[in-house]
């Protein structure tokens, strides 16, 4: 997020582009994508929960799945990206790799919470 604008980042979020995060999915699917990887390069690494907003405007916008990325440090955060927005997936790693939260306990967390995951 820049100036209030969600910018595209290149290599690993080191070199910032003009191109809006919203513009460049819509022109990823018009070309052919078949899912994409958004990736909040502010909230990577946070723990701070997703990035709900641009999340929500781009998985609303697009046909494609959408899998969310950057910023998870809970279980609550995966409840709260997949009550509020449309995404299809999301991604975390740091919580996994440090034994925060393990893959069983999550996915039992968001059943219990009604929401879809996968065996």
């Amino acid at each position: 997020l820049v100036n209030d604008d969600w910018l595209v980042y290149l290599d690993g979020g080191r070199t910032q582009t003009q191109l809006r995060a919203v513009e460049w999915a819509l022109r990823a699917e018009q070309m052919g994508a078949g899912e994409i990887l958004l990736t909040s390069m502010n909230g990577d690494g946070t723990r701070r929960g997703f990035s709900l907003e641009i999340t929500a405007i781009v998985s609303d916008l697009l046909n494609i799945p959408v899998i969310a990325s950057g910023g998870a440090g809970s279980m609550e955060h995966f409840r709260e990206l997949f009550s509020r927005t449309s995404c299809s997936a999301a991604l975390a790693a740091s919580i996994f790799h440090f034994g925060e939260i393990s893959v069983n306990n999550l996915k039992k967390y968001l059943s219990i919470n009604n929401i879809e995951v996968r065996c």
